[in-house]
């Protein structure tokens, strides 16, 4: 239970992947104007997180390793990530066409997200899982891999929607000129990650 919980509390808190680690801006500023689209490409990205540590885990454990080609992983990967993202897009294109308008070009950004790579690469790690969320080494599986992967695509999901929020609200108050749009949502994404902060010194 211990470990469960640091895996939620690392991965969506203390190692969050936009506003801790800085990977996968493009979609956390673009996608961020309303909390709809927001929230939309969050559950995006956290279905694509956990797919891909399911299916890039076992590959990179079973596949590459005992072939010697772990060099191969990052083509790999980017491989897997693509397929499930076309998945996805063809999903929301036939079911919900508002939702996939809405995301427009940053659905298919997924694609080449680095939050998305990242989390791949990190969870093959078993020396960094494993200081991360406090096991041996030798104990990490595709289970702490998988949980791994969901949480931090819940920790992406947060911080959009924070940031979603922030900005609905910011676009109400009468704010300079020069500072509307793209410099304050910065500002804003500056703020939110001062507050994630406090979480890496627990």
């Amino acid at each position: 239970m211990a470990q469960f919980l640091m895996i939620i509390v690392s991965a969506v808190f203390i190692n969050n992947f936009v506003v801790v680690q800085f990977l996968g801006i493009c979609p956390f500023l673009g996608v961020s104007k309303d909390t709809k689209s927001a929230l939309g490409m969050g559950i995006a990205v956290t279905f694509v997180m956990t797919i891909t540590c399911l299916i890039t885990y076992p590959i990179y454990t079973y596949i590459l390793v005992p072939l010697g080609i772990e060099f191969m992983e990052i083509i790999v990967f980017i491989f897997v990530i693509a397929s499930i993202v076309q998945m996805i897009e063809m999903t929301l294109k036939r079911f919900t066409p508002s939702l996939y308008n809405a995301m427009g070009i940053y659905l298919p950004l997924i694609t080449t997200n680095c939050a998305v790579l990242g989390v791949a690469e990190l969870v093959i790690d078993a020396g960094q899982m494993a200081s991360l969320i406090g096991i041996e080494a030798s104990a990490m599986n595709m289970g702490f891999a998988v949980l791994y992967g969901l949480f931090a695509g819940v920790g992406f999901t947060v911080a959009i929607v924070i940031m979603s929020g922030m900005r609905e609200k910011i676009a109400r108050l009468p704010i300079n000129k020069h500072l509307k749009g793209f410099p304050i949502a910065m500002i804003a994404a500056c703020f939110i990650a001062m507050a994630f902060y406090v979480f890496t010194l627990i």
